[in-house]
């Protein structure tokens, strides 16, 4: 017998305010084709005033919870993938834990920038497979809103707020690929990337610092890097393209998302495609894609569904899983 970590519950959470490309043209040198044409954003969603990290995640926890029919207090552990948290500390995830009405098990946060869901989803793996917990609440949750320079035309109309969440639970599995739950994972980062993409601030610093990106370079890394760790994950969990159901990528550029589903050898019909109405909602992206490919019918029970993504650091990785 073998544990795997089985996905029970999915949901998410989108602020109300959206966001049209549109209206960027008023304060920028831009238009909704370039902005169109270069990413595949047509809208986003921005978080209202006030409205913070941990209030979309709490709402997109809720949402998957009630999916999965449990209650919080079920819950043994819970991890939030962030670079956007409220406060410096405590973490986003105690703040989600106490709103939730968790009173006991173990809440933190994980930092990978927009890499920071897959990163959680191995750790949740291995703690569900150690036998550290039994069932947990993973949740990417964004504010990238907090962190745009207005006057930079080639960041601030890229990102978007918003949350997701996934609940895994430790089930039997008979240790191979037919086993429903997470069948491989592979994470990845290189230290010397950092300045293609990076904040100008933090708390050293004594500034919160504006989002900087050499956006050729990262398009350079991301459509290699995520095919490769996609395929690394596929090997390890021992499937082929051909009984892959779903990519469910990282949802930040339209070009990005073509040009890895090519190098995988697998048609856009077969990739769940968010971008046009989020934006890049960073660590919220994956689970956000998860819960609206689920709502649109077209993840299913038993599908083979390969993530993955790529952030600041340059941090990135995959996750396949039998749904």
């Amino acid at each position: 017998m073998t544990i795997r970590a089985v996905v029970t519950g999915v949901g998410h959470y989108l602020p109300d305010r959206v966001v049209e490309n549109a209206e960027f043209e008023k304060t920028l040198e831009t238009t909704d084709d370039w902005i169109r044409s270069r990413s595949g954003i047509e809208r986003r969603h921005f978080a209202a005033e006030g409205q913070t990290t941990s209030d979309l995640a709490t709402r997109a926890a809720r949402a998957a919870l009630a999916d999965a029919g449990i209650s919080a207090d079920s819950i043994d552990a819970l991890i939030v993938a962030t670079s956007t948290a409220d406060l410096t500390f405590p973490s986003a995830a105690t703040m989600v834990q106490a709103e939730l009405g968790m009173t006991s098990g173990f809440a933190f946060d994980v930092q990978a920038v927009c890499a920071g869901f897959i990163y959680a989803l191995a750790n949740a793996n291995a703690l569900i497979v150690s036998g550290q917990a039994k069932r947990i609440l993973v949740i990417g949750a964004e504010t990238f809103s907090r962190i745009m320079d207005w006057t930079d035309r080639g960041t601030c109309v890229l990102f978007g707020d918003g949350a997701g969440a996934l609940i895994l639970e430790a089930s039997a599995g008979e240790g191979t690929k037919a086993d429903r739950g997470i069948l491989a994972t592979d994470l990845n980062s290189d230290g010397r990337f950092r300045d293609i993409l990076y904040v100008d601030g933090g708390v050293s610093k004594q500034n919160t610092g504006f989002l900087r990106m050499q956006g050729k370079e990262v398009f350079r890394h991301a459509v290699e890097k995520l095919a490769s760790t996609a395929i690394t994950a596929m090997e390890k969990a021992g499937i082929s393209s051909d009984e892959v159901d779903w990519v469910v990528p990282h949802q930040a550029n339209i070009r990005i998302i073509n040009g890895t589903a090519k190098k995988l050898g697998l048609p856009m019909e077969r990739v769940v495609v968010t971008v046009q109405d989020h934006g890049n909602t960073s660590a919220a992206s994956i689970p956000l894609a998860l819960s609206v490919g689920k709502a649109r019918g077209q993840i299913k029970s038993g599908d083979v569904v390969v993530t993955e993504a790529i952030g600041g650091g340059l941090a990135w990785g995959s996750v396949v899983l039998r749904w």
